[in-house]
This record gives structure tokens, C-alpha cells and sequence, in this order.
């Protein structure tokens, strides 16, 4: 799939979702849970920046963390009491310029360095006003991109008392981007099993054979 050319890029601005409370984490901010010896954030960011014309960061805690350790801006939720992605992707198009808002979660570290070229493709062909990841099995919604014209319907349905992404994805014109053939890149670290699973997959396999008895 050929790369988008650098304006289609620059209409593109970059959220990396990582307001949320970490639950299965045992409350851990997870964009800053060290992964490789890096911030987990810190490995979304090398393979989106490259992909988009802008990236910003969407946290609720440790906001001046992630500015130094990821040198973006940084923007909260405009609801109070941590109320999931969807309302963080709201507070991020609240606050961009670009016609699209690419969002992806902090602790999904292997996402392909073609993802806003895929979702991109599906929105204009479709001419949907979302465009979500689907790995052949399931939609991955908060793996998204989205038109800024979405931003009444997305407020109206939080405001509602509303939070779960595939009831708002109802409600709008949107279309699933076929990603099967790389499915393994939407592998969320949602607890410290995964956590470990994931450091044993990056380590350099060098490493690897010095710690296999």
C-alpha cells in the first residue's frame, strides 16, 4: 500500500489515548508503564509520528509526565471522572485544527507503521465519517479515524450518559478498515500476563538465548 502523500498527512493530527485508570493494571498510569525500558507511550509514538502531520497525548493523570517524557502536548477530558476513550478521543477533537483525528491507545505498542494509510483508504472510499480498525475477528474501535464533523454527535452521545464505542459507532456513518493480514498489531497490554508476554517478544534475540536454560 503505497504512503500517504505529506499533505493528506499534515490534515491528519495523532491522539494517543492514555486517560484512563488502568484497572487490570493494578491502577498503573499504563502510557508510562516501562516497556523495554521505555514508557509504553513512548513505543506508540515512534510508529504514529511518522504516519501523521501532528500527535498529541490524552491524560487525565500525570499530564506533565507525559509532556517531558514524550515532548507533546498534552490534553485531559472535558468530563470529569475518567469516563473512557471515547471521551478522551471528544477532548482531543475539542482541541485540533486538522480536518482528522487518528486515535490510537497508549498501550498498544506494535500498531503498524500503515495504520493511518489503511484507515485513511476505508474512510475515502466509504465516504464514512469513521474509519475503525477490523483484525478479521473483531472491530477494534478505539484504533480509529474520524472525520472532525463528528464532533457534536460524539459530545451529544457523552453527554447523554452514553460510553461504549459501538453503540456511538451506530449512530454514525462509519466503516470497518479490513486489517486481518496484521492482526497481531492491535495486541492491547491490559494486564501484567500480557505486560510480560510482550517484553519477552521484544527483547533482541540475542537476549533471548542468553536467558533460555
Amino acid at each position: 500500500m503505497p504512503p500517504l502523500p505529506p499533505d493528506v498527512r499534515a490534515r491528519i493530527t495523532a491522539v494517543i489515548l492514555a486517560g484512563g485508570l488502568g484497572r487490570r493494571m493494578g491502577g498503573q498510569d499504563k502510557g508510562l508503564t516501562p516497556l523495554g525500558g521505555r514508557p509504553m507511550a513512548a513505543w506508540v509514538l515512534d510508529r504514529l509520528q511518522p504516519q501523521v502531520g501532528r500527535v498529541i497525548v490524552n491524560a487525565n493523570r500525570n499530564q506533565d509526565a507525559y509532556g517531558r517524557l514524550l515532548g507533546l502536548p498534552v490534553v485531559g477530558d472535558r468530563l470529569g471522572g475518567f469516563q473512557g476513550p471515547l471521551a478522551g478521543i471528544a477532548g482531543a477533537l475539542a482541541q485540533i485544527d486538522t480536518p482528522l483525528l487518528l486515535a490510537t491507545p497508549c498501550d498498544g505498542p506494535l500498531l503498524p507503521p500503515d495504520l493511518a494509510e489503511r484507515l485513511y483508504r476505508a474512510l475515502s472510499t466509504a465516504r464514512a465519517d469513521v474509519a475503525v480498525v477490523h483484525d478479521g475477528e473483531r472491530l477494534h474501535p478505539v484504533f480509529a479515524l474520524l472525520r472532525t464533523g463528528v464532533r457534536g454527535s460524539l459530545e451529544a452521545f457523552l453527554a447523554a450518559g452514553e460510553r461504549k464505542a459501538g453503540h456511538w459507532l451506530e449512530r454514525t456513518h462509519w466503516v470497518a478498515a479490513d486489517c486481518a493480514d496484521i492482526a497481531d498489531a492491535f495486541v492491547n497490554v491490559n494486564d501484567a500476563g500480557a505486560l510480560a508476554a510482550l517484553e519477552t517478544r521484544l527483547r533482541p534475540p540475542a537476549a533471548q538465548r542468553s536467558t533460555t536454560p
